[in-house]
């Protein structure tokens, strides 16, 4: 079963101030969240291959402690949060704006075991478990900066606020990177095949700060999410799918660490 597509959504072929309004609107909304995002990483790889010792000798930490005091801590991780959030927000609104609900793009009121939560499980383990492996081999070859999902301090609310920050990272990244993006260069009469490139590169280049290896397998998640969209316009999948990759991570490395001689 294939998307809906513009004409499915009730829209009529777009007329040139709307196909400029539509794209001064896609490079804001880029330009605010994950295109600047993108530019950050891929100024953060060159850094990182010009550094003594290479991509391989930096280690970036993607939950960091930002304060030596506990509540101040916790309400920077829940700043973050709500950043995260407020960019969903962002795409949802502006697609609302046009007539296309949160339902049209797949995120129904309510989660259905079968037909949701079932087939993000199955993506979570597809995407997850090949990514650790490359992960690993690319830190190994010396091309992945060693990741540390987790370095919050040990206070009560560090596991609440991982999982959090996992929630927020899917719900920004698959309603920006997916059904945002897809849907407003449908509207400007992209193919299929060319929105779901330019989804997947976004999703890539914003994580060229792990490495060519992290910016790789996140383009391949990208083409994975983006298709599985476009077939089906079932967007919790993919939120429940990339919640459940984070989370394991972040909490995985925060049991992990210390304790086995594979993690690095």
């Amino acid at each position: 079963m294939r998307a809906e597509s513009g004409a499915e959504w009730g829209e009529s072929e777009a007329t040139e101030r709307e196909r400029l309004g539509l794209k001064l609107e896609i490079a804001v909304v880029l330009g605010v969240t994950f295109g600047l995002s993108g530019l950050n990483a891929a100024l953060s790889l060159v850094e990182s291959a010009l550094a003594p010792g290479g991509v391989g000798g930096r280690t970036v930490a993607l939950n960091p402690s930002r304060s030596a005091q506990s509540t101040i801590d916790l309400l920077f991780q829940l700043l973050s949060v709500a950043r995260l959030l407020g960019w969903a927000a962002l795409g949802l609104y502006l697609l609302w704006r046009s007539g296309i609900g949160p339902r049209l793009i797949g995120l129904a009121a309510r989660l259905r075991p079968r037909a949701d939560v079932v087939p993000g499980l199955v993506l979570a383990a597809v995407i997850g478990l090949p990514g650790l492996g490359l992960y690993l081999t690319a830190h190994a070859m010396g091309v992945s900066v060693t990741i540390v999902p987790a370095s919050l301090g040990d206070h009560w609310w560090r596991l609440p606020a991982l999982i959090l920050s996992a929630c927020a990272n899917a719900l920004a990244e698959e309603i920006i990177v997916v059904a945002y993006l897809i849907a407003r260069l449908r509207r400007l009469g992209w193919s299929e095949n060319s929105a779901l490139l330019a989804s997947a590169l976004l999703r890539g280049s914003y994580h060229l700060y792990q490495g060519l290896g992290g910016g790789l397998g996140n383009l391949v998640m990208g083409l994975i999410f983006g298709r599985y969209w476009q077939r089906t316009n079932k967007l919790w999948p993919l939120i429940l799918a990339h919640a459940t990759i984070d989370a394991v991570a972040y909490l995985g490395y925060t049991a992990l660490r210390g304790h086995v001689s594979w993690l690095p």
